[in-house]
């Protein structure tokens, strides 16, 4: 195998890192200088220069996402969602912390790779590639093309090629018109027995909004923005079950009783209020950011584990045993997109309360999902908090949610220090 891909070789970076620094100052109030340099060095320091150096297959394209502890490569396969949070990564990076020439390198790259083998001439994007760029998956998965809209979205502002802006728009354009069918003709549900609509891709189509609003017409945005707040805010949340979201409903937006309908996925829930807080900014629209806020509390109080900390994977709103075996793990991208969101929430309301908890979440996710011998996080941990799997990537681990997560945080932390200081 080529070494300068790092298959089965062993990493070079190797260190021992430190716990994470006092989030108090000499006057016990919580130092947001120190913790924006936390989650900015870990970012550029740290996370960046592992994928940079382990995930890039430079015989094929594309990235390796299946790292190992060190970064060793033990699967080759190409999952389209990854391939194309890589681009859209490093792409982000570049527009907005810092023209580096490696950042962009690394975006093109995949992109090219990505657009000689991603879909199948018509922008349907398959789920997943062999090594060489070969399909393996069909493009059953509606989140294939979110991504690589938003991958081609941002790359396209990285390097102001067209051919990019239009891949995002066309594969926008589909993702619209799969809205009410979103798998297609590889959806294996009977159809009208049991009518389900998903809390995912509005959730999603909350985020992509904004990501490619440069590509879009005003009113365009405007109509897609007002739908999917609507959506995720009056469909999914629930107010006669506390304010809570649930992750399926009916067509027509009602309850259902059955294992999908009494699904609540935490993580999902405050993920989103991120992203509606950053949709209440754009719109000067405050009682969303205030009731994005709110639900936020909500919904890390409803899944956080009182006896082992840390936010649970998946719940049932009757408190029925969920069907995810998987249900109590602790997954990375559930505590640091919580993070996300407890900041937002402060900066833009003020409310102590998200300052408690963010604490609280900090703590847990440093000190558990961080390695202390080599860089990247840890993805999957039992309830106790034990890592399951010592893996660094995967099939749906990659270069996003940790990085993304660290410079969410490290932006909104500076912007808060300017408020206070």
């Amino acid at each position: 195998m080529d070494s300068k891909n790092n298959i089965g070789h062993s990493a070079d970076i190797s260190f021992t890192a430190e716990l994470p620094i006092p989030i108090y100052n000499g006057n016990n109030s919580m130092d947001f200088e120190k913790l924006a340099s936390l989650y900015k060095n870990e970012l550029l320091d740290s996370i960046l220069p592992f994928w940079l150096e382990h995930s890039q297959d430079h015989e094929y394209g594309g990235y390796f996402t299946c790292l190992d502890r060190e970064g060793k490569v033990f699967d080759t396969d190409k999952f389209i969602w990854l391939q194309c949070r890589e681009v859209w990564m490093f792409s982000m990076l570049y527009n907005k912390v810092e023209k580096r020439k490696e950042w962009l390198d690394c975006a093109v790259q995949g992109g090219e790779f990505l657009k000689k083998y991603g879909h199948d001439g018509n922008y349907n994007w398959y789920f997943s590639l062999d090594r060489s760029g070969r399909p393996l998956v069909e493009p059953y998965n509606i989140f294939s093309y979110t991504f690589a809209t938003m991958a081609f979205g941002q790359l396209s502002l990285a390097t102001g090629n067209q051919e990019y802006a239009d891949i995002a728009k066309k594969t926008f354009d589909i993702i619209l018109s799969k809205v009410d069918n979103p798998k297609g003709k590889w959806n294996k549900l009977h159809p009208g027995t049991r009518n389900l609509k998903n809390f995912a891709l509005p959730m999603i189509l909350c985020n992509l909004a904004l990501e490619i609003e440069h590509l879009l017409d005003e009113t365009y945005l405007r109509e897609t923005m007002d739908t999917c707040i609507h959506e995720v805010m009056e469909v999914f949340y629930r107010p006669e079950l506390g304010g809570i979201i649930v992750e399926n409903v009916d067509i027509d937006g009602n309850l259902v009783n059955c294992f999908e309908g009494r699904q609540v996925t935490p993580g999902h829930a405050i993920e989103a209020m991120w992203f509606i807080m950053d949709l209440g900014k754009r719109l000067n629209r405050l009682e969303l950011i205030e009731k994005a806020k709110e639900t936020t509390l909500t919904m890390l109080n409803y899944g956080w584990d009182k006896q082992y900390g840390g936010i649970y994977y998946f719940m049932d709103r009757n408190g029925c045993p969920p069907q995810q075996l998987e249900w109590d793990q602790k997954l990375w991208w559930v505590h640091i997109e919580t993070l996300i969101s407890l900041l937002k929430g402060y900066q833009l309301t003020g409310d102590k309360r998200c300052l408690e908890w963010f604490e609280k979440v900090h703590d847990y996710t440093w000190e558990h999902f961080k390695d202390k011998e080599y860089p990247e996080w840890y993805g999957y941990l039992n309830r106790r908090g034990e890592v399951l799997l010592p893996l660094k990537g995967g099939k749906w681990k990659g270069c996003f949610h940790v990085p993304r997560g660290l410079y969410q945080c490290w932006k909104t932390l500076e912007e808060i220090k300017n408020i206070v200081s």
